[in-house]
C-alpha cells in the first residue's frame, strides 16, 4: 500500500504505446553507453562506484513493481559515465546512468544516491516520458479530424523515433513532485534513510550557485518548496524505514 499521496498516472500517456517507446529507449541508451566506450568514459564492471550503484539498484528494485506491474518485465540496467556533469537519469524500462560529476562534486553518500536513483526510477514507473510525448504530440497535431483518422499508428511511428528526445525531455513540476515522493518511499522501503531526501535536495541547492555541469538541477530545479514537500512526507514512510531495518 502506497504511503505516499501521488494520485493516479495520466490517462494521456496511452497514447504512445509503452512497448514502442520502451524499444526506442533501449536503443538510445546502447548509442549513449557506445558513444561513452569510444570516449573511455564507460566505467568497467569492476569499478567501485558502479558496484556501489549495483549493490543500491539491488536493494530499490524489488518496491518498483507496485508502481507499475511493467517494471517487473523491465531488464533493468545501471551504467556509471565519466564526466564532470551533475546528472543522472532513468529512460522508460529501467535504463539508467550516473554521471561520475554528480557522486564526486556532491559527495554523495549510500542513502543520497539511492534517493536519486528512486527518483529517476519513479519517472520511468509514472511513465512521466510517455505522457510528456503523448501531450507534445497531441499539441502538436491539433485535436483535429485529420488527428483522429491517423489514430494511433501515427504516435506509434513518432514513439519510434523519440529516442534521442529522451534525454532532453523537460519534466513538469507536478512530475518532479511526483517523482520525488515515489522515489522516496521506493527508497525508504529498500531501507534508506528518509531525511536523506531533504540533506541530498540541500546539497543540490548550494550545488546549483553558478555551476555549469548542474545538467541535473536544469530539469530538477531545487526550489524550497520541493524540500517542504519531501519533509512534510517524511513522517508518512518512517515507518517503513523502521521495518526495513528491523533485526538488521
Amino acid at each position: 500500500m502506497a504511503q505516499v499521496d501521488v494520485g493516479s498516472a495520466s490517462s494521456m500517456r496511452n497514447l504512445v504505446p509503452a512497448e514502442t517507446l520502451e524499444n526506442s529507449a533501449r536503443q538510445q541508451y546502447a548509442q549513449v553507453l557506445s558513444d561513452a566506450k569510444s570516449k573511455n568514459a564507460l566505467a568497467p564492471e569492476g569499478h567501485p562506484q558502479l558496484q556501489r550503484l549495483h549493490e543500491i539498484a539491488k536493494r530499490l528494485i524489488p518496491h518498483t513493481a507496485q508502481w507499475n506491474p511493467r517494471a517487473r518485465e523491465w531488464k533493468w540496467q545501471v551504467n556509471l559515465i565519466g564526466s564532470k556533469q551533475l546528472n543522472a537519469w532513468c529512460m522508460p524500462g529501467g535504463k539508467i546512468a550516473f554521471y561520475t560529476g554528480i557522486l564526486d562534486q556532491l559527495q554523495l553518500n549510500d542513502d543520497e544516491v539511492a534517493m536519486i536513483m528512486g527518483h529517476e526510477m519513479a519517472h520511468a514507473l509514472r511513465e512521466h516520458a510517455r505522457e510528456r510525448m503523448a501531450k507534445s504530440k497531441v499539441t502538436g497535431m491539433g485535436l483535429s479530424i485529420a488527428s483522429q483518422l491517423l489514430g494511433l499508428g501515427a504516435l506509434g511511428d513518432a514513439a519510434a523515433n523519440m529516442g534521442t528526445q529522451l534525454l532532453s525531455l523537460k519534466y513538469s513540476r507536478d512530475d518532479e513532485t511526483e517523482a520525488d515522493l515515489v522515489g522516496l518511499e521506493i527508497a525508504v522501503r529498500a531501507g534508506y534513510r528518509p531525511e536523506a531526501s531533504v540533506d541530498l535536495w540541500k546539497k543540490m541547492q548550494a550545488a546549483s550557485g553558478g555551476n555549469n555541469n548542474a545538467s541535473f538541477l536544469s530539469t530538477h530545479p531545487s526550489g524550497t518548496n520541493r524540500i517542504q514537500e519531501l519533509e512534510a512526507n517524511l513522517p508518512k514512510v518512517q515507518h517503513l524505514y523502521e521495518q526495513a531495518n528491523k533485526g538488521g
